[in-house]
């Protein structure tokens, strides 16, 4: 699934691509933006971690679960 967040001050998003189901990515957020943690920790597919300070998170978008993106060369209609 993919989770975008938007960082004050920043132009650009942060995109993280992670196996985790859609619930227990949702929890962790409000978790940290609850006030109980000073930083959103987020691990990708590949095993990185990504931290977000959480008092500079503008908004977070949770993507699909399944892959919205085409594979090949034909144009999607």
């Amino acid at each position: 699934m993919e989770v975008k967040i938007g960082v004050i001050y920043t132009a650009k998003e942060l995109v993280v691509d992670m196996a985790d189901d859609a619930d227990s990515v949702r929890g962790a957020i409000e978790g940290a933006l609850s006030g109980s943690q000073p930083v959103l920790w987020l691990t990708d597919d590949n095993g990185r971690r990504v931290g977000v300070p959480t008092d500079k998170i503008a908004y977070v978008e949770l993507g699909s679960e399944e892959s919205t993106h085409p594979v090949g060369f034909g144009r999607g209609r």
